[in-house]
């Protein structure tokens, strides 16, 4: 490489991006595609919000901010996290960051000396991994599988746990498969944090708002008050609100965590941009209405994508609890043969056949850590689901 920084060889693209980049070249091209690869909502931002956000401009609300983010921020954030979450942080233990990258980095970045090691629950986000590896730190997977609905088990994780296990990042819902820890499963795996006090949690609590039926959140420091000390709880606006463009994160913790990251992102980015943060400070404190038609409209997709996907050969997917995602299993499909005349060895290849050949576009699983699955994110029209279904369905029908 000569030029170029040893930590790049640590690291891959981000799969999402490099699927959602392919299904946009090919509509370029004319194809008629179906992308279900990208974890946005499809629903524009509310009116209040961007209301709130005109208004700031106006106001002249457009310098730098201190580095943590605007006060009226951070105390939404305590009060968000007061009322939400029964959890008791100072203004000064929040800090507010460019989305919840930066936070989830900023910490790691802080914290990680070269050898430690970071538990990963897995399937993962496909960032994790790529964030710990750039700090130096060392990624350990834990496998969670299908028959566990994709959640952590305690034995697993007590034995993931070395002296070096600085962190274990905890995501719920889950990104790729909408999996939601209930209080009593959390509960299972705080009961072993609580066995290893050197292990911190960091938590992504970004889909906490999109769960359906009656299922209800909770975040370890919550379900584990004596973890409050060594959790940092994160979480962020881009996905109840529908604001991923406007790269707000947001998190708390213990005091001497929040400083060091502030010390941080003093050097990186400094504060986030001023015009979001006062939007973001009228999604917390504002109206929270549009929350039930979010809802709404998302479980009736799951519900919709999940019918087709069993009722499609070879695929099983289970039902997830939250999020906008589900993640089947296509294990029966490997080793057929594609219309192409490619045999499917791998869930990389299920993917692109099925893109291929019908142009919807899914992420593979293997790219989050766990497969033979693949990932879809029902983040669009009921109508382009059900089309996009009926061709899942086509393509599964053509392997011989």
């Amino acid at each position: 490489m000569g030029f170029l920084s040893d930590a790049l060889s640590r690291i891959k693209p981000s799969a999402t991006i490099v699927i959602t980049q392919k299904a946009r070249d090919l509509k370029a091209q004319g194809r008629d595609v179906i992308s279900l690869s990208v974890g946005e909502p499809d629903f524009d931002t509310p009116d209040n919000i961007k209301e709130a956000a005109i208004a700031a401009i106006r106001r002249g609300e457009t310098k730098y901010t201190p580095v943590s983010g605007i006060v009226p921020l951070r105390e939404a954030i305590s009060r968000k996290f007061k009322r939400e979450n029964g959890l008791d942080y100072k203004p000064s233990q929040t800090i507010v960051s460019t989305g919840g990258k930066q936070v989830i980095y900023n910490a790691l970045l802080a914290t990680l000396n070269p050898g430690d090691e970071v538990i990963i629950p897995a399937p993962y986000w496909v960032s994790y991994p790529e964030m710990v590896g750039l700090c130096g730190g060392k990624p350990v997977f834990v496998d969670c599988t299908m028959e566990h609905d994709f959640k952590l088990q305690p034995e697993p994780l007590e034995r993931a746990i070395t002296p070096k296990t600085k962190w274990i990042i905890l995501n719920s819902p889950s990104n790729p498969t909408g999996a939601a820890y209930s209080r009593a499963e959390m509960k299972a795996i705080t009961d072993v944090l609580m066995r290893h006090p050197h292990v911190w949690v960091l938590t992504d609590d970004m889909y906490e708002h999109l769960t359906y039926g009656d299922f209800e959140f909770v975040t370890p420091a919550q379900v584990e008050p004596n973890l409050y000390e060594r959790t940092l709880t994160m979480n962020g606006v881009s996905k109840a609100y529908a604001m991923t463009g406007w790269r707000i994160g947001y998190a708390a913790g213990p005091d001497h965590l929040i400083k060091a990251m502030d010390f941080v992102q003093g050097q990186q980015t400094s504060g986030a941009a001023s015009i979001s943060q006062w939007a973001a400070v009228e999604a917390l404190d504002g109206p929270q209405d549009h929350l039930k038609v979010f809802k709404k409209a998302f479980e009736e997709r799951r519900d919709l994508v999940v019918s087709m996907l069993n009722q499609s050969k070879y695929l099983k997917c289970p039902m997830p609890e939250g999020a906008f995602y589900v993640y089947p299993s296509c294990a029966e499909a490997i080793g057929k043969t594609a219309p192409s005349g490619k045999v499917l060895a791998t869930d990389e290849d299920f993917v692109s056949e099925l893109l291929e050949a019908e142009g919807v576009a899914a992420v593979h699983g293997s790219a989050f850590g766990l497969g033979p699955n693949f990932r879809i994110s029902y983040a669009t029209s009921n109508a382009a689901l059900e089309d996009a279904c009926n061709r899942i369905q086509r393509f599964c029908g053509s392997l011989r």
